[in-house]
């Protein structure tokens, strides 16, 4: 499943990983560990919400490689 966020169209950051969602385009969603919360918990409530499946990253590090980006990322989603 991993796979598919460095494969498939991607967007990255939390401002654009929300909108997507409330827009219904999102496919799943990632989210590192370690985000703060009042970042990460109102991302995690609209996934449950609109029914997006979230999988967890251990590192905002890890996240932002397998993203492709020479930068940490703390959230990401791969697009319908």
């Amino acid at each position: 499943m991993l796979s598919s966020l460095s494969d498939g169209q991607r967007l990255v950051g939390i401002k654009q990983c929300t909108k997507a969602v409330n827009d219904g385009v999102v496919l799943t969603a990632y989210v590192a560990e370690g985000v703060a919360p009042n970042i990460s918990e109102p991302f995690l409530r609209l996934c449950e919400k609109k029914q997006v499946p979230v999988i967890r990253v251990s590192t905002k590090k890890e996240l932002g490689h397998l993203c492709q980006i020479d930068v940490d990322a703390s959230v990401a989603v791969v697009l319908k």
